[in-house]
């Protein structure tokens, strides 16, 4: 108990950190814009998995035992940028590089494994399938490599999805950890207006997966949900994290507009000051 205490600790911690940098890393990109709102409802699962259970070698980004994550929903890379650097891989100055002429921290990951950028990603609905692949090959080679991947509710609109949801149990799969991302929010709409998509852990499970649906932005819920799992039950596993897309700076949560906007200096400061006045619980 004491140790899930300590790790909670650090968690939010790193949570707090995480928004810090991904609102750094958007204001100093000036004119481009950045998607801030599903950055920010990904953070706490994110944070979760790097401090507690994600397996990688800070000084081999390229160690054959590491864990392997997939950002499926390749706009939300700031996120997945901001964990890289507290893994020591990106520095905060390469930060400020994001979405500049000749960064390597474009808008959506480009494979870079000397930064642990795993795999390029861009159009959505591919990276479940890539996460299969890549547990199927640790089956066959008897590694204990684990295989993480986040997805969007939104991106499971595509039928890609689907089909590997449905063929992930037929190989055993419990070396594969999926999260999704349910903010109830898309591109240009919420999922009620764009294309209803209820009734997620049902769906997973019917098609044969184990499956938690937690509050995705309480880090206690995540660590012990993630404890728990069993990893010898031959089930994929998914963890369905009940989220508010732009969580964490109050002019951006549930407002959609923030899925693509552009950071200005004045929203910069406050939200900056208002993520210092919070207090780590």
């Amino acid at each position: 108990m004491n140790d899930n205490k300590d790790y909670l600790v650090e968690i939010k911690k790193n949570s707090k950190e995480f928004r810090k940098k991904i609102l750094l890393m958007s204001y100093e990109a000036g004119h481009s814009s950045a998607h801030i709102g599903g950055a920010f409802s990904s953070v706490e699962i994110l944070s979760t998995l790097f401090t507690k259970f994600f397996n990688y070698n800070k000084n081999n980004p390229a160690d054959p035992s590491r864990d392997r994550f997939i950002l499926s929903k390749g706009h939300g890379c700031l996120v997945y940028y901001s964990m890289l650097s507290s893994m020591g891989y990106i520095t905060k100055e390469e930060l400020k590089t994001f979405e500049k002429n000749g960064s390597n921290l474009l808008g959506h990951p480009v494979k870079n494994q000397e930064l642990g950028i795993e795999f390029s990603n861009g159009s959505l609905g591919m990276g479940l399938s890539i996460g299969i692949g890549l547990s199927i090959g640790y089956k066959r080679k008897v590694k204990k490599n684990k295989v993480y991947v986040l997805m969007g509710d939104g991106e499971c609109n595509e039928g890609s999805v689907w089909e590997s949801i449905m063929c992930a149990p037929n190989f055993d799969l419990d070396n594969l950890i999926t999260f999704i991302d349910n903010n109830n929010f898309q591109q240009t709409g919420s999922n009620d207006e764009i294309l209803k998509n209820k009734n997620l852990k049902s769906k997973f499970e019917n098609f044969g997966w184990e499956v938690f649906e937690v509050d995705g932005h309480n880090e206690e819920q995540l660590l012990t949900t993630i404890n728990k799992l069993n990893l010898n039950n031959k089930k994929p596993k998914a963890i369905i994290c009940k989220t508010i897309k732009g969580k964490g700076i109050s002019f951006t949560e549930n407002d959609n507009k923030w899925h693509h906007s552009v950071l200005t200096k004045s929203n910069y400061e406050e939200a900056i000051k208002e993520l210092e006045n919070n207090e780590i619980g």
